[in-house]
Protein backbone atom coordinates (compact mmCIF):
# COMPACT_ATOMS: atom_id res chain seq x y z
CA UNK A 1 0.00 0.00 0.00
CA UNK A 2 1.27 3.36 -0.99
CA UNK A 3 0.77 6.35 1.15
CA UNK A 4 0.54 9.75 -0.43
CA UNK A 5 0.65 11.95 2.57
CA UNK A 6 3.47 12.54 4.79
CA UNK A 7 2.08 10.18 7.11
CA UNK A 8 4.85 9.09 10.18
CA UNK A 9 4.74 6.63 13.11
CA UNK A 10 1.31 5.95 14.70
CA UNK A 11 -0.25 2.99 15.24
CA UNK A 12 0.63 -0.35 13.19
CA UNK A 13 -2.06 -2.40 11.45
CA UNK A 14 -0.66 -5.90 12.37
CA UNK A 15 -3.83 -5.99 14.75
CA UNK A 16 -6.18 -5.58 12.60
CA UNK A 17 -5.55 -8.76 10.42
CA UNK A 18 -7.78 -10.41 13.10
CA UNK A 19 -10.63 -8.37 11.88
CA UNK A 20 -12.86 -10.46 9.25
CA UNK A 21 -9.67 -12.17 7.49
CA UNK A 22 -12.12 -13.84 5.01
CA UNK A 23 -12.38 -10.81 3.34
CA UNK A 24 -8.53 -9.99 2.66
CA UNK A 25 -7.53 -10.18 -0.60
CA UNK A 26 -10.76 -10.11 -2.21
CA UNK A 27 -10.38 -8.77 -5.40
CA UNK A 28 -12.77 -5.11 -5.99
CA UNK A 29 -14.85 -5.24 -8.90
CA UNK A 30 -14.10 -2.62 -11.73
CA UNK A 31 -15.75 0.59 -11.85
CA UNK A 32 -18.88 -0.09 -13.71
CA UNK A 33 -17.29 -3.06 -15.22
CA UNK A 34 -15.64 -1.11 -17.63
CA UNK A 35 -11.86 -0.38 -15.94
CA UNK A 36 -8.57 -2.30 -15.80
CA UNK A 37 -7.33 -4.05 -12.53
CA UNK A 38 -4.28 -2.52 -13.43
CA UNK A 39 -5.77 1.29 -13.90
CA UNK A 40 -2.60 3.85 -12.44
CA UNK A 41 -3.62 5.50 -9.31
CA UNK A 42 -4.23 9.01 -9.12
CA UNK A 43 -2.02 9.29 -6.64
CA UNK A 44 1.28 11.04 -6.82
CA UNK A 45 4.43 9.73 -5.82
CA UNK A 46 6.00 13.06 -5.89
CA UNK A 47 3.46 15.05 -3.55
CA UNK A 48 2.79 15.37 0.01
CA UNK A 49 -1.09 15.62 0.14
CA UNK A 50 -3.92 13.54 -0.28
CA UNK A 51 -5.64 13.88 -3.78
CA UNK A 52 -9.16 13.56 -2.50
CA UNK A 53 -9.94 16.55 -0.33
CA UNK A 54 -12.51 14.65 1.88
CA UNK A 55 -14.99 16.89 3.98
CA UNK A 56 -18.18 16.00 6.28
CA UNK A 57 -20.69 18.28 5.88
CA UNK A 58 -22.18 17.58 9.40
CA UNK A 59 -25.89 16.63 10.27
CA UNK A 60 -27.48 17.22 13.63
CA UNK A 61 -25.85 17.84 16.73
CA UNK A 62 -27.95 14.80 18.66
CA UNK A 63 -29.35 11.49 17.57
CA UNK A 64 -31.89 9.97 19.17
CA UNK A 65 -31.94 6.07 19.32
CA UNK A 66 -34.78 4.35 17.92
CA UNK A 67 -35.26 7.59 15.94
CA UNK A 68 -35.15 7.38 11.90
CA UNK A 69 -32.57 8.41 10.05
CA UNK A 70 -30.52 11.81 10.43
CA UNK A 71 -29.03 12.83 6.77
CA UNK A 72 -25.32 14.14 5.87
CA UNK A 73 -23.13 14.16 2.94
CA UNK A 74 -19.38 13.24 2.67
CA UNK A 75 -17.76 15.27 -0.12
CA UNK A 76 -14.59 13.97 -2.04
CA UNK A 77 -13.27 16.72 -4.48
CA UNK A 78 -10.66 15.74 -6.73
CA UNK A 79 -7.34 18.42 -6.61
CA UNK A 80 -5.73 16.19 -9.72
CA UNK A 81 -5.65 16.41 -13.41
CA UNK A 82 -6.56 12.46 -13.36
CA UNK A 83 -9.50 11.02 -12.99
CA UNK A 84 -9.87 9.17 -9.59
CA UNK A 85 -11.93 5.77 -9.63
CA UNK A 86 -12.73 2.87 -7.04
CA UNK A 87 -12.79 5.12 -4.15
CA UNK A 88 -13.90 3.77 -0.75
CA UNK A 89 -14.83 6.23 2.15
CA UNK A 90 -14.06 4.57 5.61
CA UNK A 91 -16.25 5.92 8.40
CA UNK A 92 -14.89 5.93 11.52
CA UNK A 93 -16.66 6.13 14.63
CA UNK A 94 -14.70 6.57 18.44
CA UNK A 95 -17.24 6.73 21.35
CA UNK A 96 -15.96 8.25 24.37
CA UNK A 97 -16.84 6.10 26.73
CA UNK A 98 -16.18 3.12 24.07
CA UNK A 99 -19.63 1.18 24.77
CA UNK A 100 -21.10 1.63 21.56
CA UNK A 101 -21.23 -2.07 19.70
CA UNK A 102 -21.20 -2.47 15.65
CA UNK A 103 -24.38 -3.45 15.74
CA UNK A 104 -26.37 -0.82 17.28
CA UNK A 105 -24.76 1.62 14.19
CA UNK A 106 -27.52 2.04 11.07
CA UNK A 107 -25.91 3.47 8.46
CA UNK A 108 -26.76 3.66 4.58
CA UNK A 109 -24.83 5.40 1.81
CA UNK A 110 -26.14 6.69 -1.28
CA UNK A 111 -23.78 5.81 -5.08
CA UNK A 112 -26.82 7.77 -6.67
CA UNK A 113 -28.45 4.55 -7.99
CA UNK A 114 -29.19 3.28 -5.01
CA UNK A 115 -28.87 2.72 -1.10
CA UNK A 116 -26.29 0.78 0.58
CA UNK A 117 -25.91 -0.44 4.45
CA UNK A 118 -22.46 -0.19 5.51
CA UNK A 119 -21.83 -3.10 8.18
CA UNK A 120 -18.99 -1.87 10.88
CA UNK A 121 -16.36 -3.59 13.32
CA UNK A 122 -15.09 -3.08 16.17
CA UNK A 123 -11.29 -2.30 16.79
CA UNK A 124 -8.96 -3.57 19.60
CA UNK A 125 -8.78 0.09 20.78
CA UNK A 126 -12.45 0.23 20.65
CA UNK A 127 -13.31 1.85 17.50
CA UNK A 128 -16.05 1.09 15.44
CA UNK A 129 -15.34 1.25 11.54
CA UNK A 130 -17.42 0.60 8.61
CA UNK A 131 -16.51 0.65 5.00
CA UNK A 132 -18.21 1.81 2.18
CA UNK A 133 -18.40 -1.48 -0.01
CA UNK A 134 -20.54 -4.12 -0.90
CA UNK A 135 -20.73 -6.77 -3.95
CA UNK A 136 -21.79 -5.23 -7.73
CA UNK A 137 -20.35 -1.74 -5.70
CA UNK A 138 -17.07 -0.67 -7.02
CA UNK A 139 -16.01 2.62 -5.26
CA UNK A 140 -16.66 6.26 -6.40
CA UNK A 141 -15.32 8.08 -9.40
CA UNK A 142 -14.27 11.30 -9.14
CA UNK A 143 -13.38 13.37 -12.74
CA UNK A 144 -10.67 15.99 -12.10
CA UNK A 145 -11.33 18.96 -10.37
CA UNK A 146 -14.78 17.79 -9.46
CA UNK A 147 -16.93 16.82 -5.99
CA UNK A 148 -18.94 13.81 -5.62
CA UNK A 149 -21.28 14.49 -2.90
CA UNK A 150 -22.42 11.32 -1.01
CA UNK A 151 -25.18 11.18 0.92
CA UNK A 152 -25.13 9.15 4.53
CA UNK A 153 -27.91 8.15 6.61
CA UNK A 154 -26.90 7.15 10.28
CA UNK A 155 -29.38 6.13 13.20
CA UNK A 156 -28.49 4.35 16.44
CA UNK A 157 -30.80 1.41 17.60
CA UNK A 158 -33.15 1.79 20.88
CA UNK A 159 -30.88 0.11 23.15
CA UNK A 160 -27.71 2.62 22.63
CA UNK A 161 -26.89 4.15 25.64
CA UNK A 162 -26.06 8.28 25.98
CA UNK A 163 -22.73 9.16 24.61
CA UNK A 164 -19.93 11.30 22.60
CA UNK A 165 -19.30 10.39 19.78
CA UNK A 166 -16.62 11.99 16.97
CA UNK A 167 -17.13 10.63 12.94
CA UNK A 168 -14.53 10.82 10.60
CA UNK A 169 -13.31 9.21 7.42
CA UNK A 170 -10.11 8.19 5.65
CA UNK A 171 -10.46 7.21 1.75
CA UNK A 172 -9.14 4.14 0.26
CA UNK A 173 -8.71 3.67 -3.69
CA UNK A 174 -8.84 0.08 -3.77
CA UNK A 175 -6.26 -1.52 -6.42
CA UNK A 176 -6.66 -5.22 -6.79
CA UNK A 177 -5.71 -6.50 -3.06
CA UNK A 178 -3.81 -3.39 -2.77
CA UNK A 179 -4.42 0.59 -2.21
CA UNK A 180 -3.50 3.81 -1.56
CA UNK A 181 -4.61 6.19 0.93
CA UNK A 182 -6.33 9.29 -0.86
CA UNK A 183 -8.11 11.33 1.90
CA UNK A 184 -9.14 11.83 4.99
CA UNK A 185 -11.73 14.16 6.20
CA UNK A 186 -12.53 16.60 9.21
CA UNK A 187 -14.05 15.70 12.25
CA UNK A 188 -18.15 15.16 13.12
CA UNK A 189 -18.56 15.38 16.88
CA UNK A 190 -22.38 14.60 18.06
CA UNK A 191 -24.08 13.37 21.14
CA UNK A 192 -26.12 9.97 21.58
CA UNK A 193 -29.02 11.44 23.61
CA UNK A 194 -31.83 8.63 24.93
CA UNK A 195 -33.99 11.23 26.51
CA UNK A 196 -33.73 14.05 28.69
CA UNK A 197 -34.69 17.47 28.14
CA UNK A 198 -31.16 19.39 27.20
CA UNK A 199 -28.82 18.95 24.31
CA UNK A 200 -25.40 19.10 24.59
CA UNK A 201 -23.32 22.48 23.74
CA UNK A 202 -20.92 23.19 21.11
CA UNK A 203 -18.28 22.90 24.09
CA UNK A 204 -19.30 19.93 25.43
CA UNK A 205 -19.21 18.16 21.88
CA UNK A 206 -15.74 19.45 21.08
CA UNK A 207 -14.51 17.71 23.93
CA UNK A 208 -15.67 14.45 22.63
CA UNK A 209 -12.18 13.42 21.67
CA UNK A 210 -10.90 15.78 19.39
CA UNK A 211 -7.46 13.60 18.16
CA UNK A 212 -9.66 11.02 17.01
CA UNK A 213 -7.60 7.73 16.45
CA UNK A 214 -8.19 8.02 13.03
CA UNK A 215 -5.28 5.50 11.92
CA UNK A 216 -6.00 2.76 13.84
CA UNK A 217 -9.52 2.73 12.19
CA UNK A 218 -8.79 3.16 9.17
CA UNK A 219 -5.93 0.32 9.19
CA UNK A 220 -8.59 -1.94 10.36
CA UNK A 221 -11.09 -0.36 7.51
CA UNK A 222 -8.11 -1.46 4.86
CA UNK A 223 -8.62 -4.58 6.05
CA UNK A 224 -11.58 -5.13 6.12
CA UNK A 225 -11.86 -3.32 2.36
CA UNK A 226 -8.93 -5.70 1.08
CA UNK A 227 -6.44 -3.09 0.50
CA UNK A 228 -3.54 -3.30 2.38
CA UNK A 229 -2.96 -6.88 2.93
CA UNK A 230 0.56 -6.42 1.69
CA UNK A 231 1.66 -4.67 3.90
CA UNK A 232 -0.43 -5.60 7.17
CA UNK A 233 2.47 -5.38 10.15
CA UNK A 234 5.17 -3.75 8.30
CA UNK A 235 4.05 0.07 8.39
CA UNK A 236 2.97 2.75 10.96
CA UNK A 237 0.05 5.15 10.07
CA UNK A 238 -1.01 8.37 11.17
CA UNK A 239 -3.62 10.69 10.23
CA UNK A 240 -3.33 13.99 8.85
CA UNK A 241 -5.63 16.33 10.63
CA UNK A 242 -7.59 19.38 9.63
Amino acid sequence: MRLCSSLALGVTVAAAAALVPAVVGTPAAADGGSRSAHRPTCALDDSADFPIDTRIHRGPDTYRPGDGYQEWTVDLTNTTDETCGRVHPILVLVDRARTLKPEQIQLEFDDGARRWPVPFEKTGQGENIGVFDGAGFGGFTVAPGRTVSVEVRLTFTSDTEADRVVASAALVQRRDDDGDWVGDSNDYPFAVVPEGPASPTAEQLAQTGSGTPLATGIAAGAVLLGAGAAVVGARRFRARRR
